[in-house]
């Protein structure tokens, strides 16, 4: 004889399901928290102009920057995201429902790296995405202004090297990045309005349970991402190399604020896609190294910590 359906065989089952989808979320692998910061939200948005009101931002970036966030209304929108599976009517009659069990750790997983698949887009559009300043995240123009004030003519500072070839051909290999990951604020911002939740349509009588012979379950999260100052991370378009690599480090060791204090920016995280992990290995691990003619001791080794984006 069928197994009833009824709301209340369909919350017990939930419980098992729940567990199995947090278990995937546990279980999945992580790696956007090592380049941003977490931001809670209580709202649809979340305008950035708070920063401003901390007195140690306030004195590293500079007044212009904190009025400058404020006017912009740099706010990072929250996105709902959302996963819907079904199961079959007749498998919840015939008790065949432990089947499933795989399903729901998938969809656990796939809303666990979904952070990732977020945070790694917004560094790949940095390039085309304007942050608190107008310009984009990556960028050759980002003013530096010669007063604390925000007064004079500013000097254009990159965050973005492209190199080019003798004929002015531009680099096409793929980009990478350096962070500074050393302060509470970080380069790029996760921000958290829900956690991710598994809900199910448990009347047999509604919806499509009743009409389709199916029993809908959805997966569901509030969230976005969004850009912290530039000043703390660089894009590479360019060959991975010792040189470059210093080249970067050095560029982010000379930023300053207006009125040309120093930031102390100090690198501390390089980010690569997987086609650079080889390259990006050996200059991080090796003990050794070449300079072209001699075999020397590796400079680069234990440097930075190495993230290589598996999103890419």
């Amino acid at each position: 004889m069928p197994t009833p359906i009824t709301p209340a065989i369909i919350a017990s089952l939930m419980t098992g399901f729940r567990a199995d989808f947090k278990g995937g979320i546990s279980d999945a692998p992580s790696q956007y928290k090592k380049i941003t910061m977490t931001v809670p939200s209580v709202s649809k948005s979340n305008t950035y102009g708070w920063l401003g009101k901390f007195p140690q931002f306030r004195e590293w970036v500079g007044s212009r920057v904190v009025q400058q966030m404020a006017a912009h209304g740099y706010a990072i929108d929250n996105k709902t995201w959302e996963d819907t599976v079904s199961i079959s009517r007749d498998d919840f009659e015939d008790d065949a429902v432990g089947i499933y069990a795989p399903m729901f750790e998938e969809m656990g997983r796939a809303c666990g790296v979904f952070p990732d698949e977020l945070v790694f887009k917004a560094l790949t559009d940095g390039i085309k995405t304007a942050c608190y300043d107008g310009q984009n995240f990556f960028d050759a123009e980002h003013p530096v202004y010669p007063s604390v004030d925000g007064t004079g003519t500013p000097e254009k500072v990159p965050n973005l090297f492209i190199s080019k070839d003798a004929s002015g051909a531009a680099y096409t290999g793929p980009t990478w990045y350096l962070l500074d990951c050393s302060r509470k604020v970080r380069p790029l911002i996760f921000q958290l309005r829900r956690k991710p939740e598994l809900v199910c349509q448990n009347n047999p009588a509604e919806g499509r349970t009743f009409t389709d012979n199916e029993v809908v379950f959805g997966a569901s999260m509030r969230n976005n991402v969004g850009y912290g100052f530039w000043q703390m991370a660089y894009a590479m378009q360019a060959e991975l190399n010792a040189d470059t690599l210093w080249q970067a480090w050095q560029a982010m060791r000379a930023f300053t604020g207006d009125g040309g204090k120093k930031l102390a920016i100090r690198p501390t995280t390089l980010v690569v896609p997987t086609a650079l992990e080889k390259v990006a290995t050996q200059l991080l691990e090796r003990e050794l190294s070449s300079d072209g003619k001699n075999t020397v001791t590796n400079e680069l080794k234990g440097k930075l910590e190495l993230v290589v984006g598996d999103y890419l």
